[in-house]
């Protein structure tokens, strides 16, 4: 008989699944699936997770400690001892430190695991030296800037509460494969209640296809739609004015702004028909049990920020907070109260060393000057939990600063990825069956924690214990160097008011949403307690100037035009997420190769079939991939799903090269899906 052990799924993603993991013997997992008995979980598992032995037990992790031989990039690496290696990277931290100050070393990392103490302790290792800092603007910025600018923090209605609703929305995301366990909530509410479900979104995803009704707009005129049903609810009577009076702020200056913005002026900006936006504007407005579950994926334009801001406004609107499966949600990062300190060593942070912005990682390392904030040039690097050679945006500049050989880089890594190919050091880390940790979740309620199930691969060491190396070698005396993890997340739950480790991990997960305010029946997050229908965008970025107070639509998505005539997006590939699982086999086969989704009538003006190797391009760069020709988008965009590994490219370098890396206002974050490009067919 199999015997499982509980653990928790890592991955950049909303749901943290609570897991069982099958065990083989000690240094070996077999089946994973999800626990049944997680409320929110409820036993499902995407494809990726559920075939985790290919990725903790693949032939090519990384095995010893290396140091580079051969040319940055080439992958020519020898094996040495940890004791050389961390020797190595401490030294050329202190010179690095010596020549150029504390700002010229970088610790640089993200969401590889979304563990607290695996993934935050590299912030202890900045704050103890006085190294840079980091922004961390690449995925949920523009988003949590948006709902923060209306809702006031970054929480919602509880995820569960969906299986109480009478119509969901699911707008901008592809739940079918980034958040599974969504979908079993939909099933639930389609079920006992029977639900109707409307997925808005350019595309026609997996997700869309299960829709009663899909809103094929277009790509970042969500704003505009949103105002259009909002003018519908005043217009037909579906407003809750007493609602409005009792717990948002200026519903009058709205009912006034969005006179005009009727379903004919939104058809014009979204491309839908008057009769799709008027049928969905009646449907949501007379549904008092309606839930929107708002993605990341429409906040990746230009406007994207005021786009999430403009659909936060209609449950205020409706009055739909208040009732059972009813409001709103994009994520539950504040419902969380864990104390921090010790993993990140907030103490001992002076507010001194400057913060750079890992979206501009390309043009920090090519020495502009605004990007340096007035500070040294990056010198020295330590990489944890993510892979810049691939995820990052303009990834010309990427490259050509991470090949600097005045810059000194080590990366801490499972696999020979892009990022750690451009190594001087490289380290091999443990998977999240290998050590401790404790995990909160944008996505859902729980608090878990994790133990080893399994012991550390061949010579790998954990991100807490390289961390910990090398805070003492440097000469730090903070206590956190001197604990091992399962200490510090003890020591973390003491803090926070939490059940201790044992406990907690006895009793698998703790429900955060008991006793917090999950639709804002006591008011919103703002000191009046009032939903913001006027934005005050100077409250939630630095970079406001230019943008609307009121919700609608903002055109400062990047325009096309004669000789870049498309607009390119680039979502998530089910199989992949960002660039993890692209060693998988399964994934692999599942996912074949990268190509571009063009609609018929642009592959006819383009004379392009499916299967044929085209070229896309702009100002950036260019890539060349294979057609897939579909009407699953619009005319006019084009789709590459998946951030593939450069050399799945002819030219080396993936789809990023093609995304600028300007910051969204108001706060900063990459406009993802905001790029215009040219096509041709290779060989024309």
């Amino acid at each position: 008989m199999s015997t499982y052990k509980a653990s928790v799924c890592p991955h950049d993603c909303p749901s943290a699944c609570a897991l069982e993991v099958e065990i083989l013997d000690e240094n070996t997992i077999g089946k994973v699936r999800g626990a049944k008995g997680n409320n929110y979980t409820q036993g499902v598992l995407c494809t990726k997770v559920a075939k985790y032995a290919e990725r903790v037990h693949h032939p090519d992790r990384l095995r010893e400690p290396m140091v580079r031989v051969g040319k940055k990039g080439s992958g020519e690496f020898k094996v040495v001892s940890w004791e050389e290696a961390l020797t190595r990277v401490a030294d050329e931290f202190k010179q690095a430190t010596e020549k150029s100050g504390a700002e010229s070393v970088w610790p640089y990392y993200y969401a590889g695991t979304m563990g607290q103490i695996q993934r935050d302790g590299i912030i202890r290792l900045k704050n103890a030296l006085g190294y840079s800092g980091m922004l961390k603007t690449i995925c949920t910025q523009i988003a949590y800037a948006g709902w923060t600018a209306g809702v006031g923090a970054v929480r919602g209605a509880d995820p569960r509460d969906m299986r109480n609703s009478d119509l969901i929305v699911i707008w901008g995301c592809n739940a079918v494969a980034t958040q599974i366990n969504l979908m079993k909530l939909v099933a639930q509410a389609q079920h006992e209640r029977g639900a109707a479900l409307v997925v808005i979104d350019p595309a026609t995803t997996g997700t869309a296809k299960k829709a009663d009704i899909h809103l094929a707009l277009n790509p970042g005129s969500d704003g505009a739609l949103a105002a259009a049903i909002m003018h519908c609810a005043f217009r037909d009577g579906y407003a809750d004015r007493d609602y409005l009076a009792r717990f948002t702020n200026d519903a009058q200056g709205l009912e006034q702004e969005l006179a005009d913005k009727t379903p004919a002026w939104a058809a014009e900006t979204t491309g839908l028909t008057i009769e799709q936006i008027e049928q969905f504007a009646d449907l949501y407005g007379r549904t008092q049990r309606s839930f929107i579950r708002l993605g990341i994926g429409f906040s990746r334009s230009r406007n994207g920020a005021h786009n999430v801001f403009s659909v936060a406004c209609l449950p205020a609107v409706t009055g739909a907070w208040q009732h059972p499966g009813g409001g709103a949600l994009l994520g539950t990062s504040a419902i969380f109260r864990l104390n921090k300190s010790l993993i990140e060593g907030t103490g001992l942070d002076n507010g001194n060393s400057r913060d750079l912005d890992m979206s501009r990682i390309g043009a920090i390392l090519a020495g502009q000057p605004a990007d340096l904030k007035g500070g040294p040039p990056v010198k020295a690097m330590l990489i944890q939990n993510t892979n810049p050679m691939a995820v990052a945006p303009d990834l010309t500049m990427v490259h050509q600063g991470l090949a600097r050989e005045d810059l000194f880089v080590c990366v801490h890594e499972q696999f020979m990825t892009e990022t750690a190919k451009m190594a001087d050091v490289l380290l091999p880390a443990t998977t999240c069956m290998e050590h401790h940790d404790i995990y909160t979740s944008y996505g859902q309620v729980h608090l878990q924690v994790s133990e080893p199930v399994i012991q550390a691969y061949a010579n790998c060491r954990s991100n807490h214990e390289v961390i910990c190396e090398l805070g003492r070698r440097l000469g730090s005396d903070e206590p956190g160097f001197q604990m091992d993890a399962k200490s510090m997340i003890d020591k973390s739950l003491a803090l926070s008011g939490y059940p201790d480790y044992s406990a907690l991990l006895d009793q698998k997960w703790l429900d955060c949403a008991v006793g917090v305010d999950m639709q804002f029946a006591e008011g919103f997050d703002w000191p009046d307690g009032k939903f913001r229908f006027k934005a005050d965008w100077s409250a939630v970025g630095v970079d406001h100037e230019g943008m609307p107070p009121w919700p609608g639509h903002w055109d400062v998505t990047l325009k096309t035009s004669e000789d870049r005539p498309y607009r390119l997006t680039t979502p998530p590939a089910r199989y992949f997420l960002n660039s993890s699982f692209t060693q998988s086999p399964c994934a692999l086969k599942k996912e074949r190769r990268p190509v571009v989704t063009i609609h018929p009538l642009d592959a006819q003006k383009a004379s392009i079939s499916s299967g044929q190797q085209v070229e896309l391009g702009n100002q950036l760069g260019a890539i060349k991939l294979h057609a897939e020709v579909r009407e699953s988008i619009r005319p006019g965009v084009l789709e590459v799903r998946g951030i593939w590994p450069g050399d799945a490219f002819e030219g080396g370098v993936g789809v990023n090269v093609l995304i600028g890396a300007d910051a969204a206002k108001p706060s900063g974050g990459v406009a993802f899906h905001d790029a215009a490009v040219w096509m041709r067919r290779v060989g024309l």
